[in-house]
């Protein structure tokens, strides 16, 4: 099951950042735009954020695995259409259908970690596969890096056809985890109406919006870094590859490093460390980041182990807000994140004239956004926590 839901997990990254080494060998195949070739990740990242919202409710009512397997034929039969689009728009439609398979099965594999595992073991689940999930991003830019030595863009799009045609056998063979009786009972109209009981608990969002504020400079980043390497810096295809994949890497420590700081320090004390940690890369970014292929690296190091750590501590905080309907809290704890990445996307691959010193200005006004609202919290402009193991302010 561990193996599974990491499996399901690595189907984001791996639909952006295998083919990131082919940004801009596509633009100039299509004929496109920084912007529009930008937009096949910023249209997959929205799309993936609503139907997050949609397949949330839905699992409530008719259980995780119809669910899952409407996501993985999805998924792969839109990659097909991907890698034989014949222009940049029926691209952009294929990356709209991508992201709906892939909605439907991130809500399912965050949804069955609540309903197979609870307290601490639930906490160490969430650690191992974001930790696993890491491999994903890590190794698809070098993947993508390597495929382009034989082949061209439609490479990538074929190896997504292939793992999304895997994840489909293995969904078929899935068994249920939300037995009958925990289902909502309710119509499907209805059901979604347990989206504006989710969305009315005051706690509960504004902690989901104060880490996902912290979520859309690593889009940013993610929308940026091909023209900033590639461009900016001179490097070939396969040497971004490598950067890309080393800062990802990093992300490896992020978990484990949670798990270790869970031990010894308090929320607060871990948030503090948070906002410090990605200031600081903010500035390095902004100040020194221009200097080099490397000296940018470093800077950016940083934020991402970071963000690494806040991913399963925000995770475990709104799961222990969730006490019931948990599919559909699912999908709301990924969609806000994934609606500021969004944003983050289309602020990164903004006409800056310089991106990296676009992303520093990203990063540091995240962070002081994050840090303005985590204040209001403290004031209790919010209410409370439900628990005191996912109170923000002690």
């Amino acid at each position: 099951m561990i193996a599974y839901i990491t499996f399901i997990n690595m189907f984001v990254p791996l639909s952006t950042d295998v083919y990131l080494p082919t940004l801009p060998q596509m633009g100039n195949y299509f004929a496109a735009s920084e912007f529009l070739v930008g937009l096949t990740l910023t249209i997959f990242f929205f799309t993936f954020a609503v139907s997050m919202v949609l397949f949330g409710p839905l699992s409530d009512k008719f259980g995780r695995r119809p669910i899952l397997i409407f996501g993985a034929a999805t998924y792969t039969a839109a990659s097909i259409a991907c890698a034989n689009a014949a222009n940049i728009y029926l691209l952009l439609a294929g990356r709209f259908f991508q992201a709906i398979g892939s909605g439907a099965m991130i809500t399912v594999s965050t949804a069955v970690i609540k309903d197979c595992f609870r307290g601490r073991l639930m906490t160490k689940i969430l650690a191992i596969t974001q930790a696993l999930g890491v491999i994903a991003p890590m190794a698809a830019p070098i993947v993508g890096g390597v495929l382009l030595t034989f082949t061209d863009w439609r490479g990538a799009f074929m190896l997504l056809t292939f793992l999304g045609a895997a994840n489909l056998i293995v969904a078929l063979l899935f068994c249920e985890t939300l037995s009958e009786h925990k289902r909502y009972r309710g119509d499907v109209l209805h059901s979604l109406t347990l989206l504006f009981e989710a969305a009315r608990k005051k706690y509960f969002m504004s902690v989901l919006v104060m880490f996902a504020l912290l979520s859309a400079p690593f889009m940013a980043y993610l929308s940026s870094s091909a023209f900033i390497y590639v461009e900016q810096f001179k490097l070939s295809a396969q040497e971004y590859s490598w950067f890309f994949a080393a800062n990802a890497s990093a992300s490896i420590a992020g978990p484990i490093l949670y798990l270790r700081l869970k031990n010894s320090l308090s929320n607060v004390q871990l948030l503090r460390l948070c906002f410090v940690t990605a200031a600081a890369s903010g500035l390095l970014v902004l100040n020194v980041g221009n200097s080099g292929a490397a000296i940018f690296l470093l800077s950016f190091l940083p934020f991402t182990v970071i963000g690494a750590v806040a991913r399963p501590f925000a995770m475990q905080l709104l799961l222990l807000e969730a006490k019931d309907h948990v599919g559909t809290a699912a999908s709301v704890i990924n969609f806000v994140p994934t609606l500021f990445g969004s944003l983050g996307m289309m602020l990164g691959t903004l006409p800056w004239g310089n991106f990296v010193d676009g992303l520093g200005l990203i990063i540091l006004s995240a962070t002081a956004l994050s840090i303005a609202l985590w204040l209001l919290i403290r004031l209790g402009r919010f209410g409370s926590a439900g628990g005191g193991a996912s109170d923000v302010t002690q």
